[in-house]
């Protein structure tokens, strides 16, 4: 693709619509940004031969219609002189320098033409990498936006984790006091270990006796008494 074919192609391009489809928009304006900048180096690189080549055709212009003001002098000289025949061949010369002033003023003209497009389209390339610009400062910005307020979102999920632990373990030593306030108010009233298994020993005798008794009229033949 050539030089100016690209910078049409890059004029005609839709920033937004290539950002949008990409999977890394930073990245990808990045490389756009790139391609205008390199695109802008090599149309100037260009244009500058064009100018040159312009200046060229400019000196030539200026050489040949002084070449066919020349001719013509000479024809005046020739007919002051009686020389008709010399007046007719430096016409004939002048009439072939002017063929070639018609054809380098066609090519200035056409040179002139091309400069002036590109003046437009290099000044659009400019105002179309100065937007891309704009456009990857304000992905920057809004880079930074997010990542900041990620980063003041996961402080404030920290700090109310951390205040719910905190609150976690006010209720627990909160728990803990109470059940020892109510452990020191049983204090001096528990039963003693020994009179407690008495207790229990003498339930346990209870129960065997009624079973003993139980087994004993059943022997005997006699209802139980229960």
């Amino acid at each position: 693709m050539g030089i100016f074919s690209r910078m049409t192609d890059i004029i005609n391009s839709n920033i937004n619509s290539l950002l949008d489809q990409a999977e890394d928009p930073e990245k990808m304006i990045r490389l756009i940004i790139q391609e205008m900048e390199d695109t802008l180096v090599e149309v100037r690189s260009s244009s500058a031969r064009v100018l040159a080549d312009r200046k060229t055709a400019a000196r030539r212009l200026e050489q040949v219609q002084a070449e066919a003001v020349s001719w013509e002098q000479k024809a005046k000289l020739a007919i002051s002189k009686g020389r008709e025949d010399l007046a007719r061949a430096a016409l004939q010369e002048k009439h072939a320098i002017e063929d070639e002033v018609a054809a380098v003023e066609a090519e200035l003209k056409a040179t002139d033409d091309h400069i002036s497009q590109l003046n437009e389209e290099v000044a659009k390339l400019q105002q179309k990498l100065t937007d891309a610009k704009a456009k990857q400062k304000a992905l920057l910005m809004r880079s930074k936006t997010v990542e900041s307020r990620i980063k003041v979102k996961r402080q404030m999920h920290r700090e109310a984790l951390d205040g719910a632990f905190q609150r976690f373990d006010q209720f627990e030593r909160r728990m803990d006091t109470l059940e020892s306030q109510l452990e020191s108010m049983d204090i001096g009233r528990e039963v003693p270990a020994d009179l407690a298994a008495e207790i229990d020993a003498l339930a346990e005798n209870e129960r065997i006796s009624d079973e003993l008794e139980r087994l004993k009229s059943e022997m005997q033949g006699k209802p139980d008494p229960s």
